[in-house]
């Protein structure tokens, strides 16, 4: 049987969403797949302009995912893929939560919230990219009926990352 999913709400990252996620991010378990540590703060200052600037040019980005309580819980949005390597020229989904609020449905329920979202953008495939070892995103992508693509390997790292894929 399945539960209902939880209400959230996606939201346009705002300046102060940089020193939240900075805070929420600066746990090792939420970042034990991203590097296993925060960035600098400068690094979410520059991130959250950047997903600012997508939902103006492009209808989507990163949006602060907000719970219960007016908390600010994570993100889950899509941008194009940022890096030289991988899925290049693609929609990437992805997202990030504090542990707080791990298993309880909010990343699927947003990734949901994602998928109508850059559809109604005129996105007509989406990719994640997620580190092979994260079983819990891994089960995300499942949940959203993404199918497995291929393995990435990071030219800088050991990264291993699992392409998934949805045609919507």
């Amino acid at each position: 049987m399945n539960r209902a999913l939880p209400d959230v709400t996606l939201r346009v990252p705002t300046d102060e969403d940089a020193f939240t996620w900075y805070r929420i991010f600066a746990d090792p378990e939420v970042m034990e797949f991203h590097g296993g540590r925060a960035a600098e703060l400068s690094v979410y200052e520059e991130l959250t302009a950047r997903q600012r600037r997508h939902d103006a040019e492009l209808g989507f980005c990163l949006w602060t995912m907000i719970g219960p309580g007016d908390e600010v819980l994570g993100f889950t949005g899509a941008q194009p893929w940022p890096h030289a390597w991988g899925p290049t020229g693609r929609i990437e989904i992805g997202w990030r939560l504090a542990r707080a609020h791990w298993g309880k449905g909010y990343v699927t329920a947003a990734a949901h919230t994602t998928l109508e979202r850059v559809r109604a953008a005129g996105v007509h495939e989406v990719v994640a990219m997620v580190d092979s070892r994260n079983e819990r995103s891994i089960a995300v992508t499942r949940r959203l009926g993404m199918e497995f693509a291929e393995t990435h390997t990071s030219p800088t790292s050991t990264l291993r990352a699992h392409r998934f894929q949805l045609s919507l």
